[in-house]
């Protein structure tokens, strides 16, 4: 008979998956709580012993979508050299984020639900912390010109966060992101030192 912790992670689990798929599928706004407990197979009561409510459920959600993403992210070339871990990188970041689940998640309603703050604040800790950390390895390492760290990271996160809003309504997103990955590698080869 498993534990009461056990219960807790495992309802937790399977709110959170339910709430995904949902929320991937229809979006945010076209979710009500009672189709997320229907399909969780819980009470509500059970939802709000977990979580406050929708919001807090989507942030978790959302938490989880950063964390996979950083993780293919991180994947993209582990055994390569630090400069081509980061165009690779920066290129899988491009690549997930064209993905429509991803899209409408992260890209799509984080911003919405949880406001601009919110949302930044979890792409820091996520995407920008690692993207600091790679920049700073290179710049040790002679590689990038010596600079400030912080304010390259915000304009090299900011500048692939618009790039995947923008590839998110692209008509024709294999080609935008052909076009998006080169004009991105193409900026960061003029960082070079």
């Amino acid at each position: 008979m498993p534990t009461k912790a056990q219960q807790r992670e495992e309802t937790t689990r399977n709110l959170v998956a339910v709430a995904r798929e949902l929320f991937a599928a229809k979006g945010y706004g076209q979710v009500s709580l009672a189709e997320i407990v229907n399909a969780a197979g819980v009470s509500k009561g059970a939802l709000y012993h977990y979580f406050t409510g929708k919001d807090q459920l989507f942030r978790a959600v959302l938490e989880e979508v950063h964390a996979e993403v950083a993780a293919r992210v991180d994947k993209a070339a582990p055994d390569a050299d630090p400069w081509t871990q980061l165009v690779a990188g920066c290129t899988a970041f491009l690549t997930v984020t064209t993905e429509p689940e991803i899209q409408r998640i992260m890209l799509v309603d984080a911003p919405a639900v949880l406001g601009w703050e919110t949302w930044r604040e979890l792409d820091a800790t996520a995407s920008m912390r690692h993207l600091a950390e790679a920049l700073t390895r290179l710049i040790d390492d002679g590689v990038l010109v010596r600079q400030p760290v912080a304010p390259l990271a915000h304009l090299l996160s900011g500048a692939m966060n618009e790039a995947a809003a923008w590839l998110a309504g692209s008509a024709e997103p294999a080609r935008d992101l052909a076009d998006t990955v080169a004009a991105l590698t193409r900026m960061l080869e003029s960082m070079k030192a």
